[in-house]
């Protein structure tokens, strides 16, 4: 009878075990666990959920591509099902998301918080055709990209021509080709071999990524724009979940996604990303980097050669059917008001 008692005890307790986590999301990025994105964003997020879901939904997250593929195939492993959650740039495939590209045009961007604030109501308004084929959780940008050479300082445009320069989306292939250097586009990851073994001569990143990238001794020279100026471009991140995943889970467990992305995690990776910028840009002057600003009686000649770029994308908007210059004004009204608050 104890043995038959023991038994049944032990059937409720695997029962009640297998009732407490109902659901599983396997969670896909190209960043090492040690990245913002991973510990500043993912990991809390992991955690809101888990606790919200009493259980019931386990976040299981793979960093560094462990689940196969290449970064540029994230999305789509999201929008297939092949993994349940994916993190990538919209930028690594160029001409898909061209509406997304409007924070990625030279000197229209700022702090991570303010330009992802800005995606909010941007993401609202104008994207919902580029993602509709997954359901959105975040939508957010990094802090301002800055030049990171290895063997020679940027102070001047001029000091561009000819460097090869590591570049993250369409938009700033152009903006740099239009600056004089010779644009060289890889996923992130690559940096460090790249520049190692002269592939490219400098990179532009934000300083959150090197940590994870561990770069600070191998680029010494970096130059800014000021947070004033606006910086030189950005890239626009994506969150997204297989859209069948989401519509099977129960009610409750769809409320407890929705509350725990969207406006309330793009606060937290904003911050996130911003903490680890200052925290990234003081190690690197540790390790004796210099650091340059570009003067701000000097900005009219950079802005005024990358202009065709913004120029190019409006009418690319416009010929598509769209009011390229009224999505324009609109991105920089969204900035500038996430700037003011």
């Amino acid at each position: 009878m104890r043995k038959i008692l023991l038994a049944g005890i032990a059937a409720l307790s695997a029962t009640g075990a297998a009732t407490a986590q109902e659901v599983t999301l396997r969670v896909h990025h190209f960043l090492s666990a040690e990245a913002p994105m991973h510990k500043g964003v993912l990991e809390p997020w992991e955690k809101m959920v888990e606790e919200k879901s009493g259980g019931r939904i386990d976040i299981q997250l793979f960093p560094s591509m462990q689940l196969g593929g290449k970064p540029p195939q994230l999305f789509d492993q999201a929008r297939d099902g092949i993994v349940d959650v994916s993190w990538t740039l919209l930028g690594y495939t160029p001409g898909r998301f061209p509406v997304s590209e409007v924070f990625e045009l030279p000197f229209l961007s700022g702090s991570a918080s303010e330009t992802t604030a800005a995606l909010q109501d941007y993401q609202a308004k104008y994207m919902g055709d580029e993602l509709k084929e997954v359901r959105p959780l975040l939508i957010h940008a990094p802090a301002a990209y800055k030049f990171h050479t290895k063997d020679k300082p940027i102070a001047a445009m001029a000091d561009l021509g000819g460097l090869k320069i590591r570049t993250p989306s369409r938009t700033m292939t152009d903006g740099l080709s239009a600056l004089g250097a010779n644009p060289i586009g890889m996923p992130v990851p690559e940096i460090a071999q790249a520049l190692t073994t002269g592939v490219i001569n400098g990179a532009v990143i934000p300083w959150e990524v090197f940590g994870s990238l561990r770069i600070e001794s191998v680029t010494k020279d970096h130059t800014e724009f000021g947070a004033e100026n606006g910086g030189l471009s950005t890239s626009v991140m994506a969150l997204v979940m297989n859209q069948a995943k989401y519509d099977g889970l129960p009610e409750d467990l769809k409320k407890v996604i929705d509350e725990t992305t969207g406006a309330a995690l793009a606060e937290i990776a904003g911050k996130a990303f911003d903490e680890a910028e200052a925290a990234e840009r003081q190690k690197a002057i540790d390790a004796g980097g210099t650091i340059n600003v570009i003067p701000e009686a000097d900005l009219a000649e950079w802005k005024t050669a990358t202009q065709p770029v913004t120029d190019a994308w409006v009418k690319a908007m416009s010929d598509a059917g769209h009011d390229g210059q009224a999505m324009l004004d609109d991105a920089r009204a969204m900035l500038a008001a996430a700037q003011g608050k």
